[in-house]
């Protein structure tokens, strides 16, 4: 892996690195070491919780406990458990020392997993594959074009979030309504409404870390940024997933 954090006066272009100035030279655009390695250290974190969920949904499902145990009414724990997580993180981070903050981003991707494991048991494997790297290479451009972007995202986001307001309520309703037609609606409008909310995000987090560097909560931000992402990837691939993929 390249060491973005050296200097190299000499190089220009695509991948250069910033030199002592801060400046890239025959370009004139200024590149913040902090600032890349911040993001860098969120999309590591992001990307390490993708690849747990996905291993313990993997065995979970392969073990044959997972037909067992969301066959009874403990499936609700396991299905509730993520949420319990996203609620302790978001509301007491203020709080909670940055290793404890740490350990619990670690054990809502472990339950996630837990919770996804059903997928494995109603679409085929090649179907989930391939949902899954559509999704990823979707989020990669969605997640640079929010970073890279000059032009200010916040009025897609909060339109994005009254979205995901009102696909909540929808799918509220289709709960006891079972229409296929308003769970396609669903499906199709969530795809939507995480990938701006990817492209928000990324924004949004970007701007974060110049209000947060050298404070005590830049660590924190860290994975409160990854948890964020993950939760955007996670919730586009499930809705992708479910007009998409194959079922067994």
């Amino acid at each position: 892996m390249a060491n973005w954090n050296d200097p190299q006066p000499t190089k220009t272009g695509f991948g250069a690195s910033p030199s002592l100035n801060g400046e890239v030279l025959g370009t004139g655009v200024t590149f913040d070491a902090g600032l890349r390695k911040h993001m860098l250290a969120i999309y590591n974190y992001m990307a390490s919780g993708v690849l747990l969920s996905g291993i313990v949904a993997l065995l979970f499902a392969n073990s044959g406990l997972a037909a067992q145990v969301l066959a009874t009414p403990l499936r609700w724990v396991i299905m509730l458990a993520p949420l319990g997580f996203v609620f302790a993180m978001s509301l007491g981070a203020n709080r909670m020392a940055t290793s404890t903050l740490q350990l619990l981003f670690w054990g809502f991707c472990t339950v996630m997993g837990l919770s996804m494991s059903s997928i494995f048991l109603v679409f085929t494997a090649s179907s989930i594959a391939s949902t899954f790297f559509a999704t990823a290479g979707a989020f990669a451009g969605l997640s640079l074009f929010g970073y890279t972007t000059k032009k200010s995202l916040s009025g897609m986001g909060s339109f994005m979030v009254m979205g995901l307001i009102g696909i909540l309520i929808a799918m509220l309703i289709n709960i006891f309504l079972q229409s296929s037609a308003l769970q396609l609606a669903i499906s199709i409008l969530g795809v939507v409404i995480f990938a701006g909310l990817t492209a928000w995000d990324t924004q949004r987090l970007k701007q974060e870390y110049y209000m947060l560097q050298g404070t005590e909560f830049a660590g924190k931000a860290v994975v409160l940024g990854a948890l964020t992402l993950y939760l955007d990837f996670i919730n586009m691939f499930q809705f992708l997933l479910s007009f998409l993929g194959n079922r067994e």
